[in-house]
């Protein structure tokens, strides 16, 4: 269920922009994602980095492209908030005790530190890949074909592909960690210090 709220402004962006135009789903992309955000928070009392990043990189973005009525702007939209991840994610394998992988999942697993690291590295890359081929399909795909055509391909990218290829690392990501999965200590010991007896 979280899995479908979280896509709801997507799902809506592609719905518009297929009865509409992409200016009118840019417009409702929008007001998604501040209901999206406001829901989460009356429901939780509480924000989601996620939601935040992307309710503020299509608020200043859809907002120009509906401004200066430019689809430019909304079409750089997933490469930023991508390349937000890629520098948050790829930071933490610098800086800061854990990972930002490992933070966000060592609550439901345990893993060895250099399997969150490199599970963490290849997200970061994987985040790089994405907003690269954002920018690949938006500005240089099919540049012989009429406008409206690369549009509608765009779109469809965003919505199938990037999801698509989104899934399919998530599915590998899970294979890889269950080769490496280590029993949760019962105690307050951390595994480090069982895999060290």
């Amino acid at each position: 269920m979280k899995f479908l709220y979280d896509l709801f402004p997507l799902l809506l962006f592609f719905a518009a922009f297929k009865l509409y135009d992409i200016y009118v789903a840019t417009a409702v992309a929008i007001v998604a994602s501040f209901l999206q955000v406001g829901l989460f928070w009356l429901k939780h009392r509480r924000f989601e980095t996620m939601h935040l990043v992307t309710l503020a990189v299509i608020a200043v973005f859809g907002g120009l492209t509906l401004a200066l009525h430019d689809d430019t702007f909304i079409k750089w939209k997933p490469t930023l908030v991508y390349g937000i991840l890629a520098t948050l994610v790829l930071a933490s394998q610098w800086f800061g005790k854990k990972t930002v992988i490992e933070r966000m999942m060592s609550a439901q697993i345990a893993l060895p530190a250099t399997v969150w690291r490199r599970l963490n590295l290849s997200w970061g890359l994987f985040f790089v890949v994405l907003g690269t081929a954002n920018i690949y399909v938006a500005f240089y795909y099919g540049l012989d074909l009429d406008p409206e055509v690369r549009r509608g391909i765009w779109v469809n990218f965003k919505v199938f592909g990037l999801l698509g290829l989104t899934l399919l690392f998530t599915v590998i990501q899970a294979f890889f960690m269950a080769k490496h999965i280590q029993e949760k200590p019962a105690s307050g010991d951390s595994v480090a210090d069982r895999t060290a007896d």
